[in-house]
């Protein structure tokens, strides 16, 4: 099945904008086993939008398109499909009716302007938006005269709003797409998510074991971002879930313990996860990361169990007065040290009465290296019951990569640190070498 999807929006190709469109939309649809062929991104202009669309629809069974079905000049979308399909635009009292009901809401007359949401294209489908006015669309092309095989295609239009359109591809589109493009073979993806480990490390462990399974049909692919790679696995066909756990096994059996999570799972929701199963509690020292360890914790839900207290000492006045750094540490090894960050983790786990404490002390640049201490000279610590653990790393990158590296290499720490003292036994770590 070829599947096409059309973002628009002139402020996409001005960059004013983030297209989480084609990352959100294309998960979704993979996960369901409707891949994406292709997606493009273009300007609100009619002649952009005009080519794309017709292109699309002389190749795919299916074209997605966001964007430009609001009430404003630059909504073009809805009005040029009709005119390329030939199609008359009516005006549907059921969404009209909707669309005063938003408003009537929100205590605010309605724009005249606003009515133009209401006109559909003759014989499209209405997919409902309770989030928003502009309702989604949804039409069989049939016959399509675009395709050289005069086969029929089915294209969607959602609006541009994530708000709006996420909860309409989940509650319309995906019901839709079952019953009228039903796949005839099961599709099957697993990520597994590893940190402390670079992609070219991955590939080589797990590559020569897989090749065999890759040239049968097994989708094997790696993802690296700041501080973690995700391996992807997936399969098509009657038995994709037995190939795609047979796969899973032995990577499991060749990353361990670089693996933390799979899907979607965040290091942080992994360890909320386990400090709250087991009742421990936590307290940070951060400096060189400005709060960025204790942003990711509480975005998780239910954190408030295991966190304490955050602590952004950034001076050295600030480390010695909030968390007990001695005065001669600072001056004998300096801010950015194991012997500061130690002190860092053991007076916040003592001042705030934690059963673990995570400190992080480093030079995020672009200034203030040495020769010694080179920009991106980091130091991690942790104590605990067990005692204190610290680490050094060096994460030459630009400010925000540094912070996202560093609070990644300080929550596995954690978290390896936290299994260790449960009593789960950890392989060696694999070499963590780009």
């Amino acid at each position: 099945m070829i599947i096409e999807l059309i973002n628009t929006g002139s402020e996409l190709m001005l960059g004013r904008v983030l297209n989480t469109h084609q990352q959100w939309l294309c998960r979704q649809l993979a996960d369901l086993g409707y891949v994406v062929t292709r997606q493009v991104a273009v300007p609100d202009t009619a002649s952009d939008i005009n080519c794309t669309v017709r292109e699309a629809l002389a190749r795919a069974d299916l074209v997605i398109t966001t964007g430009g079905l609001g009430p404003t000049s630059d909504d073009l979308t809805r009005d040029l499909i009709a005119q390329l399909l030939k199609l008359d635009l009516r005006e549907d009292s059921t969404v009209l009716a909707h669309i005063r009901r938003v408003f009537e809401r929100l205590k605010r007359p309605m724009p005249e302007r606003t009515r133009v949401q209401a006109l559909i294209p003759a014989g499209a489908t209405v997919l409902a938006n309770p989030n928003g006015t502009a309702p989604g669309l949804a039409m069989e092309v049939r016959p399509n005269l675009f395709r050289a095989d005069g086969q029929p295609s089915w294209l969607i239009m959602l609006p541009g709003p994530p708000r709006e359109l996420r909860p309409m591809f989940t509650d319309s589109v995906v019901p839709l797409l079952r019953r009228v493009l039903p796949l005839a073979d099961r599709f099957v993806c697993r990520t597994l998510r590893t940190t402390g480990i670079g992609e070219s490390v991955v590939e080589e462990k797990v590559g020569g074991p897989l090749q065999s399974r890759v040239e049968a049909g097994l989708d094997l692919g790696y993802c690296a971002r700041p501080g973690q790679v995700d391996v992807r696995l997936a399969a098509q066909g009657a038995d994709a879930e037995q190939r795609v756990q047979a796969a899973e096994t032995i990577v499991r059996e060749l990353l361990s313990p670089h693996i933390y999570g799979v899907e979607d799972e965040a290091l942080e929701s992994v360890l909320v996860h386990l400090l709250t199963e087991r009742k421990a509690t936590l307290a940070l020292a951060e400096s060189c990361t400005g709060g960025c360890i204790a942003h990711r914790v509480t975005n998780v839900p239910g954190a408030s169990a295991i966190l304490l207290a955050g602590l952004v000492t950034y001076s050295n006045a600030a480390k010695q007065k909030f968390l007990g750094v001695h005065a001669d540490t600072l001056a004998r090894h300096g801010a950015v040290s194991e012997a500061v960050a130690r002190e860092m983790a053991e007076g916040a786990r003592r001042q705030i009465q934690a059963d673990y404490a995570l400190s992080v002390t480093g030079i995020a640049g672009p200034g203030g290296g040495t020769p010694d201490k080179p920009v991106g000279t980091v130091f991690i610590a942790l104590a605990g019951p067990a005692g204190t653990v610290a680490k050094h790393h060096l994460n030459p990158f630009d400010r925000e990569t540094f912070k996202q590296v560093t609070t990644q290499q300080a929550l596995e720490l954690l978290r390896r640190q936290f299994l260790l003292d449960s009593g789960v036994v950890l392989p060696s770590p694999l070499p963590s070498s780009r």
